[in-house]
């Protein structure tokens, strides 16, 4: 088997787009007009205002399942126009042209063919719900985190934990119309019908998993930022008027161990130091924070942003 390329900002689109037609798709959603001649993916991307990085790491991602990109590195307001406009081109144009041409090839109006087309709007409403729930929810979270604004409600792994495919209704369809289509359909319309649904679930399946592989870890990426800049400033705000000195990252990672409940042999595996390292840190940390005691670490910790309340009532 053909080992499929990883294109690179370099390459031309003509040939990035010769190669693999299907992300035909991609770059309406991206906002990338046609009549781009011999000019480079990064010369197509800049003149219609598209982040490079984000456009290679999600067509190298649909094309051959590449995910050689830094979270970091993208640009979520590129990947928020992108899903978003895929939403759009699903929901008012895909799905409502696969039903007329659902009526086209059957009779909507016997039994089996009000049945088939049924079982079609169920999935269709589920597929609406689906994508609706992530705009009036998922989306303007993350307006929010791009403004630096944080939730005490909602994360990403809130959306993660329940990001499952919503085409059972289209899987079960399909099943309906090899077995059971009945004899008065056209079987070329059929057919071509058929090949529309088969294609719809592909590009479902594909929009799920840019979602899953670089949407979700570009958000998880920018909520831990935000976290280790609150973090951060409320410990340079806890340092010691006395002493002046602020806390240590390794200090940072020991004072948590020790709200956690480790004990000093537990944290020095754990950060791979000595015991004696271990005493050393926690003399120091008392030293900076005039904090003796583990209760007292603990308040410091949840006031500082260290670690959550809701964690440490979990565990």
């Amino acid at each position: 088997m053909k080992q499929q390329k990883t294109y690179e900002p370099g390459d031309k689109m003509i040939d990035l787009i010769r190669d693999n037609y299907g992300v035909l798709q991609s770059l309406s959603s991206f906002g990338i007009s046609l009549g781009f001649g011999d000019k480079t993916v990064d010369e197509t991307c800049h003149r219609s205002g598209v982040d490079t990085t984000t456009f290679l790491a999600v067509v190298n991602h649909t094309i051959n399942g590449s995910t050689t990109f830094r979270p970091e590195a993208l640009s979520m307001s590129t990947l928020l126009h992108y899903l978003s406009a895929c939403h759009r081109y699903f929901l008012d144009y895909q799905l409502p042209f696969v039903r007329r041409s659902l009526c086209d090839s059957i009779n909507p109006d016997d039994e089996m063919g009000r049945l088939i087309l049924n079982v079609y709007d169920n999935y269709t409403r589920d597929i609406r719900r689906h994508m609706m729930y992530e705009e009036r929810m998922l989306f303007p979270f993350v307006e929010r985190l791009m403004r630096g604004e944080t939730s005490a409600n909602y994360s990403i792994d809130h959306f993660a934990k329940h990001h499952t495919e919503a085409d059972q209704s289209l899987k079960e369809l399909k099943g309906l119309i090899l077995r059971y289509i009945p004899k008065t359909a056209d079987n070329n319309a059929m057919l071509s019908t058929l090949y529309l649904i088969y294609n719809n679930e592909d590009w479902l399946t594909s929009h799920q998993h840019v979602e899953d592989n670089i949407f979700v870890p570009a958000i998880r990426h920018l909520e831990h930022e935000l976290k280790a800049q609150r973090v951060n400033t409320a410990l340079t705000a806890f340092a010691t008027a006395d002493s002046g000195e602020t806390i240590t990252d390794r200090e940072r990672e020991v004072i948590i161990a020790i709200v956690q409940g480790m004990s000093n042999k537990q944290i020095a595996d754990y950060l791979c130091i000595s015991p004696h390292t271990v005493i050393t840190h926690r003399k120091n940390i008392a030293r900076k924070l005039q904090i003796h005691s583990s209760a007292g670490l603990t308040i410091y910790a949840i006031a500082s942003g260290l670690v959550d309340v809701n964690e440490l009532k979990r565990g």
